[in-house]
Protein backbone atom coordinates (compact mmCIF):
# COMPACT_ATOMS: atom_id res chain seq x y z
CA UNK A 1 0.00 0.00 0.00
CA UNK A 2 1.05 3.56 -0.93
CA UNK A 3 2.47 5.47 2.10
CA UNK A 4 -0.04 8.44 0.95
CA UNK A 5 -3.20 5.87 1.27
CA UNK A 6 -4.00 7.30 4.44
CA UNK A 7 -3.82 10.91 3.33
CA UNK A 8 -5.92 9.91 0.32
CA UNK A 9 -8.51 8.84 2.68
CA UNK A 10 -8.05 12.07 4.48
CA UNK A 11 -8.92 13.90 1.24
CA UNK A 12 -11.83 11.84 0.56
CA UNK A 13 -13.15 12.40 4.01
CA UNK A 14 -12.87 15.98 3.49
CA UNK A 15 -14.69 16.01 -0.24
CA UNK A 16 -17.04 14.03 1.63
CA UNK A 17 -17.87 16.76 4.12
CA UNK A 18 -17.60 19.59 1.90
CA UNK A 19 -20.54 18.14 -0.89
CA UNK A 20 -22.47 18.14 2.30
CA UNK A 21 -22.79 21.62 2.74
CA UNK A 22 -22.48 22.34 -0.92
CA UNK A 23 -25.32 20.52 -2.36
CA UNK A 24 -27.37 22.17 0.78
CA UNK A 25 -26.79 25.93 -0.93
CA UNK A 26 -26.40 25.08 -4.28
CA UNK A 27 -29.84 26.39 -6.08
CA UNK A 28 -30.73 27.90 -3.11
CA UNK A 29 -33.07 30.79 -3.19
CA UNK A 30 -31.58 32.26 0.26
CA UNK A 31 -28.04 32.17 -0.40
CA UNK A 32 -26.10 34.86 1.39
CA UNK A 33 -23.44 36.19 -0.66
CA UNK A 34 -21.11 39.13 -0.42
CA UNK A 35 -18.21 40.70 -2.36
CA UNK A 36 -14.28 40.14 -1.23
CA UNK A 37 -12.24 43.37 -1.04
CA UNK A 38 -10.47 41.77 -4.37
CA UNK A 39 -14.42 42.48 -5.72
CA UNK A 40 -15.01 38.28 -5.63
CA UNK A 41 -18.00 36.99 -4.64
CA UNK A 42 -18.02 34.49 -1.20
CA UNK A 43 -21.26 32.62 -0.38
CA UNK A 44 -22.13 31.60 2.95
CA UNK A 45 -21.31 27.96 0.93
CA UNK A 46 -17.86 28.56 0.44
CA UNK A 47 -17.47 29.83 4.04
CA UNK A 48 -19.08 27.13 5.80
CA UNK A 49 -17.17 24.17 3.50
CA UNK A 50 -14.08 26.71 4.97
CA UNK A 51 -14.95 26.43 8.36
CA UNK A 52 -15.79 22.82 8.65
CA UNK A 53 -12.42 21.48 6.78
CA UNK A 54 -10.45 24.11 8.76
CA UNK A 55 -11.85 21.88 12.37
CA UNK A 56 -11.64 18.51 10.99
CA UNK A 57 -8.00 19.39 9.69
CA UNK A 58 -6.86 21.13 12.91
CA UNK A 59 -8.59 19.20 15.53
CA UNK A 60 -8.66 15.78 13.74
CA UNK A 61 -5.70 15.42 11.43
CA UNK A 62 -3.76 17.64 13.68
CA UNK A 63 -2.30 19.33 11.03
CA UNK A 64 -1.96 22.75 8.68
CA UNK A 65 -4.71 24.23 6.85
CA UNK A 66 -4.86 26.96 4.24
CA UNK A 67 -8.06 28.06 2.94
CA UNK A 68 -9.01 30.58 0.35
CA UNK A 69 -11.20 32.26 2.60
CA UNK A 70 -8.63 33.38 4.97
CA UNK A 71 -8.11 30.35 7.25
CA UNK A 72 -4.75 29.84 8.23
CA UNK A 73 -3.40 27.04 11.14
CA UNK A 74 0.31 26.74 10.86
CA UNK A 75 2.92 27.28 8.80
CA UNK A 76 4.87 24.28 6.97
CA UNK A 77 4.88 20.90 7.77
CA UNK A 78 1.96 19.17 6.12
CA UNK A 79 -0.67 21.33 5.24
CA UNK A 80 -3.80 21.00 3.62
CA UNK A 81 -4.37 23.82 0.96
CA UNK A 82 -8.41 24.05 0.54
CA UNK A 83 -10.42 25.87 -2.34
CA UNK A 84 -14.03 25.41 -0.61
CA UNK A 85 -15.70 26.35 -4.22
CA UNK A 86 -13.73 27.27 -7.32
CA UNK A 87 -16.03 28.72 -9.10
CA UNK A 88 -18.07 30.89 -6.58
CA UNK A 89 -19.98 32.72 -10.09
CA UNK A 90 -20.57 29.71 -11.35
CA UNK A 91 -22.29 28.11 -7.92
CA UNK A 92 -24.42 31.62 -7.57
CA UNK A 93 -25.97 31.73 -11.45
CA UNK A 94 -27.07 27.54 -10.58
CA UNK A 95 -24.32 26.70 -13.48
CA UNK A 96 -22.66 22.98 -12.17
CA UNK A 97 -19.36 24.13 -13.39
CA UNK A 98 -17.58 24.27 -9.54
CA UNK A 99 -16.31 22.19 -7.18
CA UNK A 100 -14.41 21.73 -4.05
CA UNK A 101 -10.38 21.79 -4.06
CA UNK A 102 -8.21 19.50 -1.44
CA UNK A 103 -5.02 19.27 -1.78
CA UNK A 104 -2.15 18.03 1.03
CA UNK A 105 1.40 19.63 0.99
CA UNK A 106 4.13 17.38 3.07
CA UNK A 107 6.52 20.03 3.01
CA UNK A 108 7.40 21.18 -1.08
CA UNK A 109 5.42 18.39 -2.52
CA UNK A 110 1.61 17.68 -3.23
CA UNK A 111 1.12 13.99 -1.76
CA UNK A 112 -2.87 13.76 -1.55
CA UNK A 113 -5.99 15.59 -3.97
CA UNK A 114 -9.53 15.45 -4.36
CA UNK A 115 -11.63 17.35 -6.92
CA UNK A 116 -14.80 17.08 -6.24
CA UNK A 117 -17.76 18.59 -8.53
CA UNK A 118 -21.34 17.19 -7.18
CA UNK A 119 -23.36 19.25 -9.11
CA UNK A 120 -21.70 16.89 -12.12
CA UNK A 121 -22.29 13.79 -10.05
CA UNK A 122 -18.05 14.23 -10.74
CA UNK A 123 -14.93 13.75 -8.62
CA UNK A 124 -11.57 13.10 -8.82
CA UNK A 125 -8.52 11.84 -6.75
CA UNK A 126 -5.00 10.87 -6.61
CA UNK A 127 -2.49 10.40 -4.60
CA UNK A 128 1.63 10.22 -4.99
CA UNK A 129 2.33 7.37 -6.95
CA UNK A 130 -1.45 5.59 -6.91
CA UNK A 131 -2.16 7.33 -10.19
CA UNK A 132 -5.23 9.55 -10.78
CA UNK A 133 -8.77 8.48 -10.81
CA UNK A 134 -12.64 9.41 -10.78
CA UNK A 135 -16.22 8.66 -10.42
CA UNK A 136 -18.33 8.75 -13.01
CA UNK A 137 -22.03 9.58 -13.01
CA UNK A 138 -22.46 6.08 -12.27
CA UNK A 139 -21.00 5.92 -9.59
CA UNK A 140 -18.08 3.63 -11.07
CA UNK A 141 -14.60 4.62 -10.55
CA UNK A 142 -11.86 4.35 -13.63
CA UNK A 143 -7.89 5.74 -13.96
CA UNK A 144 -7.81 8.28 -16.09
CA UNK A 145 -4.52 9.46 -18.19
CA UNK A 146 -4.18 11.98 -20.27
CA UNK A 147 -3.43 12.05 -24.01
CA UNK A 148 -0.42 11.33 -26.79
CA UNK A 149 -1.61 14.36 -28.43
CA UNK A 150 2.11 15.80 -30.19
CA UNK A 151 1.18 19.06 -32.27
CA UNK A 152 -1.04 21.66 -31.33
CA UNK A 153 -2.87 21.56 -34.67
CA UNK A 154 -4.36 18.19 -33.51
CA UNK A 155 -4.95 19.56 -29.46
CA UNK A 156 -8.15 20.18 -28.00
CA UNK A 157 -7.03 23.56 -25.73
CA UNK A 158 -9.15 24.86 -22.95
CA UNK A 159 -8.34 28.52 -21.56
CA UNK A 160 -9.69 30.41 -18.55
CA UNK A 161 -9.65 33.78 -21.40
CA UNK A 162 -8.07 34.71 -24.25
CA UNK A 163 -8.73 38.18 -23.54
CA UNK A 164 -7.08 41.36 -22.09
CA UNK A 165 -5.26 40.06 -18.56
CA UNK A 166 -2.71 37.97 -20.66
CA UNK A 167 -1.34 41.03 -21.75
CA UNK A 168 -0.46 42.04 -17.67
CA UNK A 169 1.70 38.91 -18.11
CA UNK A 170 5.24 37.88 -20.24
CA UNK A 171 2.68 36.43 -22.98
CA UNK A 172 0.28 38.62 -24.87
CA UNK A 173 -3.26 38.52 -25.89
CA UNK A 174 -2.18 38.08 -29.43
CA UNK A 175 0.05 35.46 -28.31
CA UNK A 176 -2.79 33.05 -26.80
CA UNK A 177 -5.07 34.10 -29.84
CA UNK A 178 -2.63 33.24 -32.16
CA UNK A 179 -2.02 29.94 -30.23
CA UNK A 180 -5.85 29.23 -29.78
CA UNK A 181 -6.69 29.90 -33.88
CA UNK A 182 -3.70 27.17 -34.51
CA UNK A 183 -5.49 24.32 -32.54
CA UNK A 184 -7.89 21.57 -33.84
CA UNK A 185 -10.33 23.38 -30.98
CA UNK A 186 -10.50 25.30 -28.44
CA UNK A 187 -12.97 26.32 -25.86
CA UNK A 188 -13.32 28.74 -22.71
CA UNK A 189 -15.36 26.78 -19.68
CA UNK A 190 -12.26 28.47 -17.02
CA UNK A 191 -12.22 27.16 -13.32
CA UNK A 192 -11.06 23.50 -12.38
CA UNK A 193 -13.29 21.60 -14.81
CA UNK A 194 -10.67 22.61 -17.33
CA UNK A 195 -8.05 20.86 -15.37
CA UNK A 196 -10.26 17.89 -14.87
CA UNK A 197 -11.26 17.64 -18.81
CA UNK A 198 -7.13 17.26 -19.27
CA UNK A 199 -6.26 15.15 -16.61
CA UNK A 200 -8.62 12.44 -18.48
CA UNK A 201 -7.76 13.14 -21.76
CA UNK A 202 -11.27 14.94 -22.60
CA UNK A 203 -8.75 17.75 -23.85
CA UNK A 204 -5.07 18.19 -23.77
CA UNK A 205 -4.45 21.03 -22.63
CA UNK A 206 -5.23 24.22 -20.64
CA UNK A 207 -3.72 27.33 -19.57
CA UNK A 208 -4.56 30.82 -17.50
CA UNK A 209 -2.66 33.49 -16.15
CA UNK A 210 -4.18 34.31 -12.70
CA UNK A 211 -4.46 31.54 -10.79
CA UNK A 212 -3.68 31.15 -7.07
CA UNK A 213 -2.03 28.65 -4.94
CA UNK A 214 -5.50 26.99 -3.97
CA UNK A 215 -6.39 26.74 -6.92
CA UNK A 216 -3.82 24.60 -8.66
CA UNK A 217 -2.58 22.41 -6.11
CA UNK A 218 -4.89 19.81 -6.34
CA UNK A 219 -5.04 19.86 -9.91
CA UNK A 220 -1.64 19.51 -10.51
CA UNK A 221 -1.09 16.22 -8.38
CA UNK A 222 -4.55 14.80 -10.34
CA UNK A 223 -2.58 15.60 -13.57
CA UNK A 224 0.61 14.87 -13.10
CA UNK A 225 -0.42 11.74 -11.58
CA UNK A 226 -2.45 10.88 -15.00
CA UNK A 227 0.43 11.59 -17.20
CA UNK A 228 0.64 15.30 -17.31
CA UNK A 229 2.88 18.49 -17.18
CA UNK A 230 2.04 21.05 -14.92
CA UNK A 231 3.90 24.42 -15.27
CA UNK A 232 3.58 27.75 -13.52
CA UNK A 233 6.01 30.74 -12.89
CA UNK A 234 5.77 30.88 -9.68
CA UNK A 235 8.14 29.74 -6.91
CA UNK A 236 8.74 28.27 -3.27
CA UNK A 237 8.55 32.17 -2.15
CA UNK A 238 5.57 33.03 -4.46
CA UNK A 239 2.54 34.15 -1.56
CA UNK A 240 -0.42 31.97 -1.40
CA UNK A 241 -2.68 34.71 -2.89
CA UNK A 242 -0.18 35.89 -5.56
CA UNK A 243 -1.50 35.51 -9.05
CA UNK A 244 0.41 32.97 -11.22
CA UNK A 245 0.28 31.70 -14.85
CA UNK A 246 -0.69 28.20 -14.92
CA UNK A 247 0.18 25.76 -18.17
CA UNK A 248 -0.99 22.04 -17.42
CA UNK A 249 -1.04 19.82 -20.66
CA UNK A 250 -0.75 16.05 -21.36
CA UNK A 251 3.13 16.04 -21.64
CA UNK A 252 4.06 16.08 -25.00
CA UNK A 253 2.23 19.62 -25.93
CA UNK A 254 4.05 21.15 -22.88
CA UNK A 255 6.96 23.00 -24.88
CA UNK A 256 5.15 23.65 -27.46
CA UNK A 257 2.48 25.87 -25.64
CA UNK A 258 5.18 27.61 -23.38
CA UNK A 259 7.02 28.61 -26.93
CA UNK A 260 3.73 30.03 -28.75
CA UNK A 261 3.15 31.72 -25.01
CA UNK A 262 6.72 33.54 -24.91
CA UNK A 263 6.75 31.64 -21.62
Amino acid sequence: MSTYQADLDHALQLADEADGITKKYYRSSNLQIKNKPDNTPVTQADLEVEQRLRTIVVNQFKEHYLGEEGAREGVGGRMWIVDPIDGTKNFIRSMPLWGTLIALNDGDETVAAAVSSPALGRRWWAAKGLGAWTRDVDGSARRVHTTAVEIVADAFLLCATPLQPWDKTPSSEQAVQDLLASAWRWRAPGDMINYMWVAEGAADACFEPYAKQWDIEAPKLIITEAGGSFWTNATAKTPANAERIIIATNGPLADPIRSALHL
